[in-house]
């Protein structure tokens, strides 16, 4: 009988590629995971790893362990959260990975939530790149992720994981206030030879906002890099930049930039992801739930602050949570009452 720890050692060496990365993944020692993948080998009675130098590549055997490994890992996910929906209360661990907008607007409200409603439910969150933590969450480093997705820019897709609506913002030219020493700016096409922040090459929201500059005729100059959201405001509320900016970031705060809408009246999309093995578990369908009510009580989503000019129009955050209601089962009746 193969071991499914062992097993699950080597399709995490498949996703992760060394053992070092398998040791720190899983918090083992290097040493410990070999002398793991040894016994695999001796209970398979096949050789499933060769030595590439200085790392190690699966061979065809393990493949085959692999493909089956997965499949296992679901049987028993699921098993799981049979188990627990037979339960009276709703318990466990939700690991939630969320990119940064969405973690100041939405997380501090839904913690609040889910402690009241859900009260033997541990959240832990944790900050990630939206394209980075869907693959963690198919990996099972996270248990949900919230993502997002950029107008025609397609964030990866991953046939284990589902993908449910949350809310979505519009997309608006935030400028610095308006100044004597400073152009008047009233269209994309007026930043052309003005600096720009963006986040760091490779995130969606770069891709998507070097397009629009290019659409409007020109490259934009990029001269400051962060990924924190936060930093990019205070550059632009300085005079120092401009960006592109969605809707999500202001909440909860004022801001003497300008808001200007863009042509076209783009939207970003904000998704929650979570694999389908796990997605009837009732730790996660409240975490969804409380989730879809947290960002339904926002309105239209981010509320921009007043001074915002142009076209955009409302925000899907309605319709978004109307569709997570009918995907997610609720788990209202399992709520801790009011205190």
């Amino acid at each position: 009988m193969l071991d499914v720890r062992r097993l699950r050692l080597l399709r995490e060496l498949k996703i992760r590629g060394t053992l070092a990365e398998v040791a720190e993944a899983l918090q083992y020692s290097p040493s410990s995971v070999s002398q793991q993948l040894a016994l695999l080998e001796k209970e398979a009675g096949v050789a499933l790893l060769r030595k590439t130098g200085r790392r190690v590549q699966l061979t065809p055997q393990a493949e085959v362990l692999v493909a089956h490994t997965a499949q296992l890992l679901e049987t028993l996910e699921q098993a799981e959260a049979d188990l627990a929906a037979s339960l009276t209360t709703v318990t466990g661990t939700v690991r939630i990975a969320v990119f940064q907008s969405a973690a100041l607007a939405l997380m501090p409200d839904a913690l609040s939530r889910m402690s009241a409603s859900y009260p033997e439910v541990r959240v832990e969150m944790t900050q990630r790149e939206p394209e980075t933590a869907l693959h963690e969450t198919w990996a099972r480093d996270f248990d949900l992720v919230i993502a997002e997705q950029y107008p025609g820019h397609a964030a990866p897709r991953y046939a284990e994981l589902d993908r449910i609506p949350l809310t979505s913002d519009a997309i608006r030219l935030a400028v610095p206030p308006p100044s004597p020493d400073r152009p008047a700016i009233m269209t994309l096409a007026d930043t052309a030879e003005l600096p720009w922040v963006m986040e760091p090459r490779g995130a969606a929201s770069r891709h998507w906002a070097e397009q629009a500059c290019r659409s409007a005729g020109f490259e934009p100059d990029v001269r400051f890099e962060t990924a924190d959201l936060q930093a990019q405001i205070r550059l632009i509320e300085s005079g120092n930049a401009v960006a592109l900016m969605p809707d999500l970031v202001w909440t909860g705060r004022g801001t003497t930039a300008r808001l200007l809408g863009l042509p076209g009246d783009p939207h970003r999309t904000v998704f929650t992801s979570v694999r389908r093995s796990s997605a009837k578990r009732p730790a996660i369908l409240a975490a969804r739930e409380i989730l879809a009510e947290t960002a339904a009580a926002l309105g239209p989503a981010g509320r921009p602050p007043a001074g915002t000019t142009g076209t955009a129009g409302t925000a899907g955050t309605a319709g978004a949570a109307a569709a997570v209601g009918r995907a997610v089962t609720s788990v209202t009746a399992h709520r801790a009452p009011p205190r």
